[in-house]
């Protein structure tokens, strides 16, 4: 029995070797097919092939005519600089003009197939729905990747001929490797467009959502480049890494072949979707929807029966975004030690006549701003909401973002506290708590639910689809931000007014140690 289980346990690596061998083929099988057909379409191959051959050599003129311009207009000594920063710049413009045309092929994978009549017969292969996604993916990225390398070695050629200048290795790794990811993120995104939608013309209107948030990223690596902040793109790199794999497994996970085929049209009706809202509103977190919607809970089963469950449900969300506070809290602190200021900033020793205490209590220092409850209620309502926005097209990451600043710079200025040699625990005593700890909470919960506000675009639950999952986490969302973020928004701002600028300004003032 034991050199049976022996021969079992040599044999089993050679079993998955053959059928990672075969799955492997019936993806290039797939694959090949792709880019026989981007091939065999001259719409596809001429423009990317113009590109090519002369986009290069109009990106390297354009940099020699920005460095004469600058040394016709009086900048001569800074022109060579100029031309320097440049041509890392145009690497990136070479590289991405080509890789463009992958979202146009991506976008018409399985929607054109379909209206070609040869969608069926694809999607009848003997494969898995993983691996046609992911040979659809391979095949279209293939060209316009060629493509896009073939034009930066030309344009390395032509600099080579043509200038002085080298162009730093770390530059050259840096464009291929953005380029490479940047097509994958586009191309990612475009094929699970395609999958969801029924026409050609569809799927264009939605690619405005991949190509613009593509073209900004553009532009900020542009200036990066320009300024020579190489270490910042590596930064990018894997913030794109990231994003990458969000979008394979959502796409892996959406990806559905039965769906794709059951799918004849796009219907969008507001009363069916009003129903599905309440339905989800009324139906106890956790719990299947009831077919037909209950009546609306009060109040109290919403506090009592509704609450609970939600935190149970979101618990890991929830521990999330306290540890990526707390850490953003540490981070401002090591900015702090990194960039100290003057240890007498909060050090005054003896305090100005304006900011003595009166009779009448502590004065209303004329060079803040008046604060007011409504004001500040309503600023950090908006901050809130518009980072439950955000995390809808960064899969949650937008929630965290907003956090970040915040509470960074108050981790900021206890270090310096700390810095000047006084209690950074007594300044966040009178400075943040008498009003964070109603703030803080809200912050917390509701950047939690909009991070599975955002996550449930990659990973909606089972059983319900994308539209679905996202409608039930928009429910979640609102059922937290109106019953408990709101109030705790109102009680922190009335606190903010009353009571942090009277504890702070007893902080400042106080005896220096």
């Amino acid at each position: 029995m034991s050199i049976e289980a022996g021969w079992h346990s040599l044999a089993r690596p050679r079993l998955e070797g053959e059928k990672w061998r075969a799955s492997l083929g019936r993806m290039l099988i797939v694959t090949r097919r792709e880019v026989r057909d981007s091939l065999r379409d001259w719409r596809i191959t001429g423009p990317i092939l113009i590109l090519t051959a002369v986009f290069p050599w109009l990106t390297g003129s354009a940099s020699r005519l920005a460095a004469q311009f600058a040394v016709n207009y009086g900048v001569a000594d800074n022109a060579t600089i100029i031309l320097q920063q440049l041509i890392p710049f145009s690497l990136l413009i070479v590289g991405f003009f080509p890789i463009s045309f992958s979202l146009v092929i991506a976008l018409e994978t399985f929607v054109g197939e379909r209206e070609r009549n040869t969608l069926e017969p694809l999607l009848a292969t003997p494969i898995s729905d993983r691996e046609l996604y992911l040979a659809k993916l391979a095949g279209v990225m293939v060209l316009p990747l060629v493509a896009s390398y073939l034009g930066l070695f030309i344009h390395l050629i032509n600099l080579q001929l043509t200038t002085d200048y080298r162009v730093p290795l770390v530059a050259v790794v840096q464009v291929l490797l953005l380029t490479t990811l940047e097509a994958l993120v586009m191309v990612s995104g475009a094929v699970v467009v395609s999958a969801h939608t029924t026409s050609v013309r569809a799927a264009n209107l939605l690619a405005s959502f991949i190509i613009i948030p593509v073209a900004l990223l553009l532009q900020a690596e542009a200036v990066l480049l320009f300024w020579g902040r190489y270490h910042v793109l590596w930064v990018v790199a894997l913030g794109l890494v990231a994003m990458s794999i969000a979008l394979l497994r959502a796409g892996m996970r959406l990806f559905n072949r039965e769906e794709i085929l059951a799918r004849e049209f796009d219907e969008f009706s507001l009363r069916s979707l009003w129903r599905r809202f309440l339905s989800s509103w009324s139906a106890l977190p956790g719990e299947t929807l009831p077919a037909t919607p209950r009546p609306l809970p009060g109040l109290v089963p919403l506090y009592r029966e509704h609450l609970p469950r939600l935190f149970r449900l979101y618990s890991r969300p929830l521990v999330l975004v306290t540890a990526f506070m707390a850490g953003s809290l540490i981070l401002g602190w090591a900015a702090a030690l990194r960039y100290p200021l003057s240890p007498n900033l909060f050090n005054p020793g003896h305090p100005p006549p304006d900011l003595a205490p009166t009779a009448s209590g502590w004065p209303q220092l004329d060079l803040l701003p008046r604060l007011t409850v409504s004001g500040i209620f309503m600023h950090n309502m908006r901050v809130l909401l518009l980072g439950a926005a955000l995390s809808l097209i960064s899969f949650g990451a937008g929630s965290l973002l907003l956090l970040l600043l915040p509470l960074g710079v108050t981790g900021f200025l206890a270090g310096q506290v700390s810095l000047g040699g006084r209690d950074p625990l007594l300044f966040m005593l009178a400075a943040v708590m008498p009003h964070g700890w109603a703030e803080l909470p809200a912050a917390a919960l509701a950047s939690a639910f909009a991070l599975q506000l955002g996550a449930s675009l990659m990973a909606p639950p089972r059983g319900l689809s994308l539209g679905e999952g996202l409608l039930l986490a928009l429910v979640n969302f609102l059922k937290v931000f109106l019953l408990v973020v709101l109030p705790l928004l109102l009680l922190a701002a009335i606190l903010e007014v009353y009571v942090t600028p009277q504890t702070a300004l007893w902080w400042l003032v106080s005896n220096s140690p």
